[in-house]
């Protein structure tokens, strides 16, 4: 594991909405008995907890991305030689699992199945790798999704695996020679609608001809008009940080190092 890929996972941590409530909090212990000090950077920990937390906030974060490339109905999508699915949707079959599992982004590899079965492209590259501070597992993601695929009725003949790849950027640069070395050119690129926009800004630096089908939305029209009517109690509600929100926003913000 390089030190470059280290402190690119690590010291981003430091600056994410906890690791920045954590760091305040301590700036505040060690400011001794000068009160004024102390009450402004717990005021700033309790500021950055309140609002990650938020739900209209973590909604209006998830929004702007996920509103920025809008989604492929199937009967709009163009065959294409390839469909290429990316990792981060996954849990390696470890004890005490029974068997693979899909994780929080499991719709890319539902969808990507959904595509393959109607007929859109003949194969499916699967991109995904393993390793310190990505995956700890003993196979690649890649491997994990490969049989996830094929339990969902797409043959293994027609899967093709990328293991090295432990981001975006290199799920780009390590797919793109599999695909070159194929002929493939046009390809049909599957991933979270929250993270479409950086990964098919990294693809579009090489000579493909990409579709971007973004799946797994983490707010629906019909959230967003629930959770931002005018309805008192549901806006008392969106008043209080929840866990669940400051991880949307934590997504967020991790998308641009991922």
């Amino acid at each position: 594991m390089s030190m470059f890929y280290a402190l690119s996972k690590l010291l981003p941590l430091l600056i994410y909405p906890a690791g920045l409530t954590c760091v305040l909090l301590v700036v505040a212990l060690v400011q001794g008995r000068q009160k004024r000090r102390v009450d402004r950077w717990i005021a700033g920990a309790l500021l950055i907890l309140a609002l990650s937390g938020n739900r209209i906030v973590s909604f209006v974060l998830v929004r702007s991305l996920e509103q920025r490339i809008p989604p492929l109905p199937i009967e709009y999508v163009k065959p294409a030689d390839a469909i290429v699915v990316l990792g981060g949707c996954t849990q390696e079959g470890q004890a005490p699992r029974p068997t693979h599992e899909i994780g929080e982004a499991g719709d890319r590899l539902l969808y990507a199945a959904y595509l393959y079965r109607n007929g859109l492209a003949p194969h499916v590259v699967v991109s995904g790798g393993y390793g310190p501070l990505y995956n700890p597992g003993e196979i690649s993601e890649a491997a994990v999704m490969a049989e996830l695929l094929s339990s969902m009725g797409v043959p293994q003949d027609a899967i093709v695996l990328e293991e090295r790849s432990r981001n975006t950027y290199e799920n780009a640069v390590y797919t793109y020679p599999i695909l070159a070395s194929h002929g493939w050119r046009r390809i049909i690129l599957v991933t979270s609608a929250l993270h479409m926009p950086r990964a098919s800004a990294v693809f579009n630096r090489f000579d493909l001809d990409i579709q971007p089908a973004p799946t797994d939305y983490l707010v629906t029209y019909s959230d967003w008009a629930f959770y931002t009517h005018p309805d008192l109690a549901v806006q008392l509600m969106n008043l209080f940080p929840k866990a669940e929100y400051m991880a949307v926003s934590y997504t967020h913000l991790t998308l641009p190092t991922n």
